[in-house]
């Protein structure tokens, strides 16, 4: 196999809402309604989400597609400082072409991960119809705009439980097999995962074949470890968060009491993997006498890798690690158009880390997992042949993609990477 014959379905992708939404999406009783979230531009020349009495800035780092690294940063910044592939979604279905990716599923900004936003809002009825119109929007408009080309993800009113099935349930109807939900709602002041509390969730999830997808970084918080630790501590010790999620779903009774759920630990990485597993099995052989965990004839490390997704941007997956962590679930991403991505040169990263393999595992978590796991099928509406990286990128070419690097500071600009800086981005300013 070489690069160009790669089929590449990215699992972790994320989009920057444009300006007009809400506008297009909402009820027509309340367009125009203040209440609801707007774009306003403030003095400093950053567009910023204006809400709930607060404003929500794009940051930096969350829309770095096509930017020199040596500008990356947190500040905030504007639609005309990012590229139109994060908002627009002709211009996105390009990037991909130039990247050689052939789906994508795209996790929210304004909204934060899950939602966070109008969970955190204090008009619950003015948050739930807001987040209904995010959803219109990510289904009708941006993924229907591109067929076959997107894996819808859903938001759901995570702040009252039955509300939460029924927008899952109305969002299931439409074909949207991913929801995303926090790595760990107690951060957020709700019920843990080892809570009966969202059986209800998981219970409609097993029922209608729904992925939830716990995102890192789903919690709103982050590893500090110092108030002077540089950002590079911080991105470092991302992966922590995942880890902790992992760690409560195998000891929670979410598997036992579902035993058809999935579970997607998204943008989590996997080489952390096979100590992980060796450690809760370790935990298991000599702690369950007295803790009562039980999983019957089958160890914890089994278990996780039936249940769990997990995926990775540029983890370098060697037969060892390949074996010990497992590849059945295990699936790829591009992020885009985060600081992580390696756009435009994702399937070249990618085949670096996975050329120890073999040619059916390399397509198991490139793209077959991706597409069984999540109910996606792209092939019905392109050739196979179509699909590749090969392809995708000639398509590109031809449409004139320009993926070169280039400037986006069309003002003077700080990059600043302090800590207090980085909390800054999980608590917006109140207007």
């Amino acid at each position: 196999m070489r690069v160009e014959d790669l089929i590449l379905v990215s699992v972790d992708d994320h989009v920057v809402e444009p300006a007009d939404m809400f506008e297009r999406h909402l009820p027509a009783r309340y367009r125009g309604d203040d209440a609801f979230p707007r774009v306003v531009r403030n003095d400093a020349g950053d567009d910023v989400w204006v809400y709930d009495g607060r404003a929500f800035p794009n940051i930096g780092l969350n829309a770095v597609a096509g930017r020199p690294r040596d500008e990356f940063g947190v500040d905030p910044t504007s639609f005309e400082e990012m590229r139109s592939g994060c908002w627009d979604v002709a211009d996105r279905v390009g990037d991909m072409n130039a990247n050689g990716v052939l789906g994508s599923l795209c996790f929210p900004s304004f909204p934060r991960l899950c939602g966070q936003v109008f969970a955190e809002a204090e008009d619950k009825d003015v948050a739930l119809i807001a987040l209904k119109a995010y959803n219109d929007w990510h289904v009708e408009s941006w993924c229907g705009a591109a067929p076959g080309r997107f894996i819808p993800l859903g938001l759901v009113p995570f702040w009252d439980i039955e509300l939460t099935v029924q927008e899952l349930k109305r969002n299931a109807e439409r074909g949207v097999k991913a929801v995303s939900f926090s790595e760990n709602p107690s951060k957020l002041g709700f019920p843990s995962l080892h809570s009966t509390h969202w059986d209800p969730f998981w219970a409609a999830c097993q029922d209608l074949g729904v992925v939830p997808c716990l995102h890192i970084g789903s919690s709103s918080t982050i590893t500090v470890t110092a108030p002077d630790a540089p950002f590079d501590v911080t991105a470092t010790l991302q992966p922590m968060n995942i880890v902790q999620a992992a760690a409560d779903l195998v000891w929670s009774p979410v598997f036992r009491r579902f035993p058809d759920l999935k579970i997607a630990l998204s943008e989590g990485g996997v080489g952390w993997l096979p100590y992980f597993l060796d450690k809760i099995d370790l935990v298991y052989r000599k702690q369950s006498g007295w803790t009562g965990q039980d999983y019957g004839d089958q160890l914890p490390s089994e278990v996780f890798k039936e249940r769990v997704i997990t995926c990775f941007i540029d983890d370098r997956v060697t037969p060892d690690v390949a074996e010990r962590a497992g590849t059945g679930n295990m699936t790829w991403e591009c992020d885009y158009p985060h600081s992580d991505s390696d756009w435009p040169e994702s399937p070249e990263v990618a085949w670096a880390g996975l050329r120890g393999l073999d040619d059916a595992t390399v397509n198991a978590i490139t793209h077959e997992n991706a597409i069984r796991l999540f109910q996606y099928d792209p092939f019905a509406v392109r050739p196979r042949e179509q699909c590749t990286v090969g392809a995708l990128r000639a398509e590109a070419a031809g449409a004139g993609v320009d993926t070169a690097p280039r400037s986006m500071r069309t003002r003077e600009q700080t990059m600043g990477a302090k800590a207090d800086a980085q909390m800054s981005l999980l608590v917006p300013e109140r207007l």
